[in-house]
């Protein structure tokens, strides 16, 4: 979250693992793939032509890093040898970075690693099963210091573990979970958690391993928060649509090539269970003390992973689902959605007519059009990192077509760092008295702002004259965040758990309300139009 502390978290549990790990849905799980924001990465590393053999550097080292702008960051390094090549993941507050190319002659390590459009660069030496060295990116820089605490922890799930062997992981599970949770009981008593640990003891050995994985998650969902979760394995069985709420019906909004009969159909049952019971069932995997808003966001995405429908038991098997679906005709039909390989991403196509200019790629974290008729500056941003260059292209606009609006869009954002948010986009504009006005300033939000994202929101609405507009926020302004991880011994599924409390917003409400509330029809959505931002347009 925000990098020494909070909103990041989930931003980078957004960038490339939100292609898998499918906590939001495949529409932003898209767009950020096409240049925006968050989560696990699977990083390769090694000598300068990609080998690694026996006795070669492996192993778990945690340590720190101490950025010149955020401060001293918790970073940790699992570094493998397989088949030849190293791999592993290097996690921070700020995401898992991907490594591009690496080399470990000598004692001297060097890393280049990449998350979507930014470069860091790492070189350590080892010395008594320790590396100091320093890492760079284009604007940061500092010290790294990384300890070896362990044999590295291998890459990939295991689900064909023994009855014993599952027993194991829910009880560390339960175990470090809540001595890791600075909180675990705010929002779910101990008594009840633990009589909810000991239920799915009891029939743990009747279960799939998909139906472990979900009951696993529905635990971490009792604590409350929505940086605390499970993590989907990348092989979670994608199903190749997307599904969106509009008023009380889901819609099919997006689709990959070959399914094109079934965009814009209302979904009203997935193989023999009713939506409205599939979405109850789905439920169970949210968050207990979030937002409706963050709870039917994250149904949707589950409704379309293999490995959720068959671990709730919708579907008889986690590759494929059939779907009841109603046109706009009044006729009913059904699809069969056969999932996607671990990775794959579809060129996908939309229900929309036209994707309005919110909705189109990205190519960094945050690009800015000048809407010369409306005499408007709209900015894009999807992620809160690597924000100096965006910055300087926007003030650089304002200077140049002094227009009478500033759009900050924040509706696909899901977090990075708010220090950087508050440096690179509130305070600037804070300091311009001419869009510091009411009626000059905006920023859309929604569901999907999140994390640091969220935090910037609640920002501006205290430190500028910026009307908020859109829908409520997903996320609890004042919640435990910040998270880090851990891994069952067995199953190698990955835990996610928050580590702080922040504070971004007053009121007995606790939420992030738009100041003009402007939702999207299904009718809006068909033809392209973003009510939200027509709404600034107009405004006098």
């Amino acid at each position: 979250m925000n990098i020494p502390k909070a909103a990041l978290a989930t931003s980078i549990e957004l960038i490339k693992r939100i292609t898998v790990a499918s906590r939001y849905s495949r529409r932003l799980r898209s767009h950020l793939l096409n240049g925006s924001v968050c989560c696990a990465i699977v990083l390769s590393t090694g000598r300068m032509n990609g080998q690694c053999k026996s006795g070669d550097l492996t192993g778990r080292f945690d340590g720190s890093a101490t950025s010149g702008q955020a401060g001293k960051l918790d970073v940790s390094l699992n570094l493998f040898c397989d088949h030849g090549t190293y791999k592993g993941t290097l996690d921070t507050p700020l995401g898992v970075y991907a490594v591009s190319s690496g080399s470990f002659e000598g004692n001297l390590l060097k890393l280049s690693l990449s998350l979507n459009e930014s470069t860091i660069r790492v070189q350590a030496a080892l010395a008594n099963a320790t590396l100091n060295g320093t890492f760079a990116t284009p604007d940061d820089k500092g010290p790294l210091t990384l300890h070896r605490t362990g044999d590295a922890i291998p890459p990939n799930p295991q689900t064909a573990l023994t009855a014993q062997q599952w027993h194991e992981d829910l009880s560390f599970f339960a175990s470090q979970l809540t001595r890791l949770h600075p909180d675990a009981f705010v929002n779910t008593p101990k008594p009840k958690f633990t009589a909810a640990v000991a239920e799915l003891d009891a029939r743990l050995d009747k279960l799939n391993p998909d139906a472990i994985y979900v009951g696993l998650d529905h635990l971490a969902s009792l604590i409350g928060d929505g940086h605390t979760y499970l993590k989907f394995p990348a092989d979670e069985a994608n199903l190749p649509l997307d599904i969106e709420r509009f008023g009380p019906d889901s819609r099919i909004v997006m689709a990959a090539p070959g399914y094109e009969g079934a965009l814009g159909a209302r979904v009203l049952a997935i193989q023999d269970t009713p939506l409205a019971k599939a979405q109850e069932l789905a439920a169970t995997m949210t968050p207990v003390a979030e937002t409706a808003g963050l709870r039917d966001l994250r149904v949707n995405s589950f409704l379309t992973i293999g490995m959720a429908l068959h671990g709730l038991g919708i579907t008889p098997n986690r590759n494929s689902a059939r779907y009841l679906l109603v046109g706009d005709d009044g006729k009913e039909f059904t699809v069969d959605f056969n999932a996607l390989a671990p990775g794959e991403e579809p060129k996908w196509i939309h229900a929309a007519s036209a994707l309005p200019i919110a909705e189109q790629p990205v190519a960094d974290s945050a690009a800015c059009t000048f809407l010369h008729s409306a005499n408007t500056l709209y900015c894009n941003v999807r992620m809160i990192l690597n924000l100096k260059e965006p910055s300087r292209k926007m003030l650089n606009l304002i200077d140049r077509e002094h227009p009478d609006k500033v759009v900050i869009d924040l509706r696909q954002n899901g977090g990075g760092d708010y220090n950087l948010g508050l440096k690179y986009l509130i305070r600037p504009l804070m300091k311009n008295g001419t869009i510091n006005r009411k009626g000059h300033l905006f920023v859309l939000i929604g569901p999907n702002t999140f994390s640091a994202a969220m935090s910037n929101a609640g920002q501006f609405r205290k430190m500028t004259n910026a009307t908020l507009v859109g829908e409520q926020i997903g996320e609890r302004p004042n919640s435990y965040q910040e998270p880090r991880e851990f891994t069952l011994p067995n199953s190698r599924l990955i835990v996610r758990y928050s580590t702080r409390f922040y504070h971004f917003a007053d009121g007995k409400d606790n939420v992030i309300a738009p100041d003009k509330e402007v939702t999207t029809g299904w009718s809006d959505y068909k033809a392209g139009y973003d009510a939200a931002l027509e709404w600034i347009l107009h405004q006098k």
